[in-house]
């Protein structure tokens, strides 16, 4: 398909709003059972099966699980058999010594013509291990052709940020579009190919191995703000009833197995659940700071979190830096000079970001893994701490983070990168001591 008829789709398309819920859709009227899941005749000769998210027992509130009603049942296929894996790497990130050095990337380059979203991914580093479903992935992806295969994954969901180039998102449940300023997740399991809406396509995917992401708690935030519920968008039912060889890709481990199934496994006709996949339109977060001094951490711009054994430390978090007012006064506005435990990747989607005035560019990223030293750079320090403090808006750029627990260890390949920027500690350069002691 063109990217023009892909486009064309993508603009169309209606959604089911509320992130969490028990949704019901039909592409056919009839096609979902009423009153059962799993009656002995699923109607219009459907087949029903469970896609189970978590385990069956976990608490209700945390549950994830999705009744689908398909052409095929997902059992019929042949054998799959080992794939190269690319540039697409998982845990244990055992190759590379963990570094506590702050390092920041360029863009990915420009990919071989025909390189898909699949075999664009380019895995810079991670924590965990997906065998234990602990831990997380950090990834970039760069393309310039529309998927033909289908892909899955079993190791974990993929919250997608794209930075450059629309995405039309095929998936079990139905259609997403994703557009740079969006996120998109496809939950563990879901299997979706990829259209390309402008030629080429690049940005960020964190892989999460562990727990489902939710929305953060509010405390005493109280009831609203941050990101609205209702503004996370899942798909209608739509399906291929598609006859002819289809490869379907499946990551399994950390390894990718392709089969060539005889139909498109994106034949799902009527779902009804909450393991489903969402898109979310990042300018609709509801910014939450201070309007006296100060500015709160940055944890009060969590978007979605997966949580640990323990409480309030995530396995990760995602967070972003939308357009915002900065009110403070008396108060450096800029993120302050900081040493964290928790270890964070940082990307850019557009614009600037208003701690960093060169270097950090869209598609790029940093890396500030625990406790490693890290804040504004000269030239922010010296504007802001003499800027008038009056009302200002922060308007030109949209960055994000994926915050975790654990430290992230590189791949060899973002070690040995050519767009890994060399003298990054420069930035600190010349913030010179203004210490004077009173007499």
């Amino acid at each position: 398909m063109s990217g023009d008829d892909a486009r064309s789709i993508a603009e169309k398309l209606t959604y089911l709003s509320g992130f969490g819920n028990e949704h019901s859709s039909e592409a056919i009227p009839g096609a979902l059972p009423v009153g059962r899941n799993s009656p002995q005749r699923a109607p219009l000769g459907l087949y029903a099966e469970q896609l189970s998210g978590t385990a069956f027992t976990e608490p209700r509130a945390h549950n994830r699980r999705s009744w689908l009603y398909r052409i095929r049942p997902s059992a019929v296929h042949p054998p799959f058999a080992r794939t190269d894996n690319g540039t697409l790497r998982t845990a244990p990130f055992n190759q590379t010594v963990p570094d506590p050095n702050r390092l920041r990337w360029d863009p990915l380059p420009e990919p071989a013509p025909g390189t898909d979203f699949l075999a664009g991914l380019w895995t810079l580093g991670g924590n965990g291990d997906v065998t234990q479903r602990t831990g997380m992935a950090v990834h970039l992806y760069h393309a310039n052709a529309s998927m033909e295969r289908v892909f899955g994954n079993s190791d974990g969901e993929l919250l997608i940020v794209p930075e450059r180039g629309g995405l039309l998102l095929r998936t079990e449940f139905g259609l997403l579009h994703a557009e740079p300023g969006h996120v998109a997740l496809i939950p563990r399991g879901v299997r979706f190919r990829v259209d390309l809406l402008d030629g080429t396509a690049r940005g960020y995917v964190c892989e999460n191995y562990g727990a489902p992401f939710r929305l953060p708690d509010l405390g005493p935030i109280g009831a609203n703000g941050l990101a609205n519920p209702r503004d996370f968008m899942a798909p209608v039912a739509a399906y291929e009833d598609v006859e002819g060889p289809v490869e379907v890709v499946n990551k399994f481990c950390g390894n990718l197995w392709a089969a060539t199934y005889d139909h498109s496994p994106l034949d799902v006709v009527a779902w009804h659940g909450n393991h489903v996949p969402y898109v979310y339109d990042l300018r609709r977060f509801n910014v939450i700071g201070s309007i006296s001094y100060d500015h709160p951490d940055p944890s009060i711009f969590t978007v979605l979190t997966s949580p640990s054994d323990t409480p309030g430390l995530a396995g990760i978090d995602f967070v972003v830096f939308a357009p915002r007012w900065l009110v403070g006064e008396d108060t450096f506005r800029p993120p302050y000079f900081h040493r964290n435990v928790m270890s964070e990747y940082m990307g850019l989607i557009e614009g600037a970001y208003d701690a960093k005035a060169e270097g950090f560019v869209p598609g790029g990223g940093s890396l500030h893994n625990m406790m490693s030293a890290h804040g504004p750079d000269l030239e922010t320090f010296d504007k802001a701490s003499s800027a008038e403090l009056k009302p200002q808006k922060v308007d030109d750029g949209l960055a994000f983070m994926f915050e975790t627990r654990w430290p992230v260890r590189l791949t060899p390949q973002a070690v040995r990168a050519e767009h890994l920027q060399q003298g990054y500690d420069e930035v600190w350069q010349g913030l010179e001591r203004h210490f004077r002691p009173l007499h």
